[in-house]
């Protein structure tokens, strides 16, 4: 007995270490790093190193645990503006493209497999929500700098279509499992009436755990190396909690994550580092699971099929389901194409796979499989093209700055306060003499070897040691100021235009001199009122705005999201591959006017002169030139 357990431990961290390393060989090559944890899974199971595993209760359970861990972690690390600047378009695609995914690939699914309409919307129910560790694993290998909007859009989609993919596969098991056999109508007033009174009750538990864990941390004067473990229980308190009461327990704890990493928690640096580590390793464990639980051997009968099926999702399904839940939005084609693309499939696909066999249905193995066959196929064909594509579509922005070198310390004593050592580099604003801001209070600044006080050091120079105590909400300012330069690729020199402008001067000043054509009401702008009024009321860094023969560029704003600095170009921006396809609401409705107004105007006769050879009338633009 004493022999076996020493064996199970040498093997079990034995495939954890591999999963590990395997991570250098992602960010050394670009591949998808959970196609690797799956892979070492596989090649240890039955048919390869013959590690017999095929309980299902036992996979299910680690992995609703493992994924529960990184919901939580997923929400604590989303800020409320990400939140904010997202929330719309990707709570749009995480509840109505969840059943338009589930919808078009049953239907592909009942045609292509032996599986009955309800058996083939579940499996579509199983593939139908998107793995976001997969993409940000991607974007960080590749050194990735994406748009803000398109980021945030896919970080709040992943971490809230989960939970509503679970419900729909719980529900739909149990329909089945029941042998009842209900009318359309029927199936969708329960459907919609379950989803309410799941969502409703996993959403309220959330938010109370949330505001619970907060409360519970300030009360209670915990040792330090004890408080991240006992956040991590009472996250999955709220998760255990919200289901035995009929909620969605993955809705809670991504909601207490919310809730809690949004609030004056204390340790917050302390309780980001170590749910950083336990989400990795929560990861490792759930695919390595997965992939010990799956059969290879299984695969040949269903491959075919299973393989049409993971392009049909790739290719057709989720660029349809996209577009149509992001038609009320009007974002510019290339991101809803990226948007479409990165729609990667995952841990949870196949989790969810289990639960038709934890339901005895006839079909849960050829559901399983053909659901590990569509996650591998996402894995292979759209994660080696993430960036690729992100550079083809225009959606890559210089990094905002370069590497910083900092030390978070919280002090005992200090709940709300913490003290940061900054280490300056060659080349950062304080290097450079731009002093630090009087709300930071630098106290201490060490300099070849030697500690002396802020205010008797003088200038600041590369190489010293500059200690800051700060709120634990601390402005990033202070990072912008000691961080280097960011390395800008010789593509991307002129990328924010070769003249700075402020934001704050009047947008006359563009007409006296650029001659944009402005109306009268945009010249009464400030420039940067002008940038955001083009931008439809909201602007990001490195947006750009064309007027006329000059291109403004968004260098930079703050955190409520005002303009700081503005760049100008006279060069056109390198065109992006064309979208042929992704129309927003607002192109459809220009386009439908634009038909009506040439149905009702249409083209006159030829012009006399046309019919003789003449020369042509002068167009308009061509009076105004000649004018001119």
């Amino acid at each position: 007995m004493e022999h076996a357990i020493y064996l199970v431990t040498l093997v079990g961290t034995g495939l954890v270490l591999a999963a590990a390393f395997s991570s250098l060989i992602a960010f050394r090559f670009g591949a998808p790093l959970l196609l690797l944890f799956l892979g070492i899974g596989l090649a240890s199971g039955a048919d390869g190193l013959g590690i017999e595993f095929d309980n299902a209760r036992v996979a299910y359970f680690a992995g609703s645990l493992a994924l529960a861990v990184i919901l939580f972690d997923s929400g604590f690390g989303t800020p409320l503006k990400v939140l904010r600047q997202a929330a719309a378009p990707a709570l749009s695609l995480a509840t109505v493209g969840v059943l338009l995914t589930t919808g078009l690939f049953g239907a592909a699914a009942f045609y292509l497999l032996d599986l009955s309409w309800l058996e083939s919307f579940l499996l579509g129910a199983s593939v139908a929500s998107t793995d976001a560790a997969a993409v940000f694993f991607l974007l960080r290998a590749g050194d990735i700098n994406l748009r803000e909007r398109v980021r945030s859009t896919l970080e709040v989609e992943s971490g809230t279509n989960d939970p509503i993919a679970i419900f729909l596969v719980i529900t739909l098991v149990e329909i089945i499992a029941a042998g009842a056999n209900p009318e359309a109508r029927v199936l969708v007033a329960d459907l919609v009436l379950g989803f309410v009174v799941t969502m409703g009750l996993g959403a309220a538990a959330g938010i109370v755990g949330g505001m619970a864990i907060v409360r519970l941390v300030e009360l209670l004067n915990l040792d330090r190396g004890l408080l991240p473990i006992f956040v991590l229980t009472l996250s999955l308190m709220v998760f255990a909690g919200a289901g035995a009461i009929g909620g969605s327990g993955f809705l809670a704890v991504y909601l207490a994550g919310l809730v809690a990493g949004n609030s004056d928690i204390r340790a917050v640096s302390t309780l980001k580092r170590f749910q950083d580590g336990i989400s990795w390793l929560a990861q490792i464990i759930m695919f390595l699971i997965l992939g010990l639980f799956a059969t290879p051997s299984q695969f040949p009968v269903i491959l075919l099929p299973a393989i049409l099926l993971g392009l049909f999702l790739a290719f057709f399904a989720r660029p349809v389901a996209v577009w149509l839940c992001l038609v009320p939005f009007r974002l510019p084609r290339p991101e809803v194409a990226f948007v479409s693309w990165v729609g990667l499939r995952g841990a949870v696909s196949i989790l969810l796979a289990i639960t038709p066999l934890l339901g005895g249905l006839p079909h849960g193995r050829l559901i399983f499989n053909t659901a590990f066959i569509v996650v591998l196929v996402s894995l292979v064909v759209q994660g080696w093209t993430v960036g690729p594509l992100a550079r083809r579509l225009g959606l890559i922005v210089p990094a905002r700055m370069g590497p910083l070198d900092k030390v978070e310390l919280e002090l005992p004593g200090s709940a709300h306060h913490e003290l940061l050592a900054y280490r300056v580099v060659p080349g950062s604003p304080v290097a450079r003499g731009e002093r630090i801001p009087r709300w930071a209070r630098p106290s201490l600044v060490v300099r070849e070897g030697r500690s002396m006080r802020f205010q008797d050091m003088g200038r600041l120079q590369a190489g010293d040691n500059v200690y800051i105590f700060v709120p634990d909400r601390y402005p990033r300012l202070l990072d912008k100021l000691f961080a280097s330069r960011a390395v800008v690729e010789p593509e991307d020199a002129e990328f924010f235009g070769a003249f700075a402008l402020d934001p704050a001067r009047p947008a006359e000043e563009l007409e006296q001199a650029y001659a944009p054509g402005l109306t009268e009401e945009e010249r009464k702008l400030t420039i940067g009122a002008l940038v955001v009024e083009r931008l439809d009321g909201h602007a990001e860094y490195a947006d750009r705005v064309p007027i006329g023969p000059i291109e403004l560029i968004v260098r930079d704003v703050d955190d409520k999201g005002r303009i700081t600095a503005l760049g100008l170009s006279f060069e056109p921006t390198a065109p992006v591959a064309r979208v042929p396809v992704f129309l927003s609401a607002g192109e459809i409705g220009d386009r439908i006017a634009e038909l009506i107004r040439k149905w009702r105007h249409p083209a006159g006769p030829k012009h006399a002169s046309d019919e003789t050879g003449g020369p042509p009338a002068m167009t308009t633009a061509e009076k105004a030139g000649g004018e001119a």
